[in-house]
């Protein structure tokens, strides 16, 4: 079994930018900064056999390259945030993009999640905080103006998602250029 997804790289500078981002947030547990990606589909925990036509339809999907910019930060959780993260400006290229490698996961047999899909960076992960902690994060996020200069995608990522005891470690299976 090989625990996958399927997302966006992101270029060193949109990389860079939301690392300075982090360490402006009182967030307590960072991602590390060559971990930052955008997910398009999270595969779980798949057999070999089923990643691997995954793989074969994702090599197939074809995309026209597209500027997408990263804009606004949130919490996901609600009264008990789990989750910082940096949004995406609206996409419909990324929206179409989604679509068909959601589909080409479905087909090749991955269960995936039915809820809807958000695009985001994940900054951070959220243990449980004092009152005091949260309210200074919630406020740093209302206030924020997270905003990096739109960049091109060009390619999609396939990853191997290795948990670890200080987080997951990812490594690449294989790369769908644009064209």
């Amino acid at each position: 079994m090989i625990r996958a997804f399927l997302a966006l790289p992101l270029p060193d500078a949109a990389r860079s930018a939301l690392a300075v981002q982090q360490y402006l947030l009182p967030l307590p547990r960072r991602e590390p900064p060559e971990n930052l990606h955008l997910t398009l589909v999270f595969l779980g925990e798949q057999p070999e056999p089923v990643l691997e036509t995954a793989h074969e339809g994702f090599a197939r999907i074809r995309i026209a390259p597209f500027p997408l910019e990263l804009r606004g930060l949130g919490l996901f959780g609600g009264g008990k945030p789990r989750l910082a993260w940096a949004g995406v400006a609206p996409s419909e290229p990324l929206a179409r993009l989604q679509a068909k490698a959601e589909r080409a996961a479905r087909e090749a047999g991955c269960k995936i999640e039915t809820r809807r899909f958000t695009p985001h960076v994940t900054l951070g992960r959220l243990p449980a905080m004092p009152a005091d902690d949260r309210l200074r994060l919630e406020r740093a996020v209302a206030e924020s103006r997270f905003q990096v200069p739109p960049f091109m995608v060009e390619e999609m990522v396939l990853y191997r998602s290795t948990p670890g005891k200080t987080g997951s470690h990812y490594d690449e299976l294989a790369r769908y250029p644009s064209g």
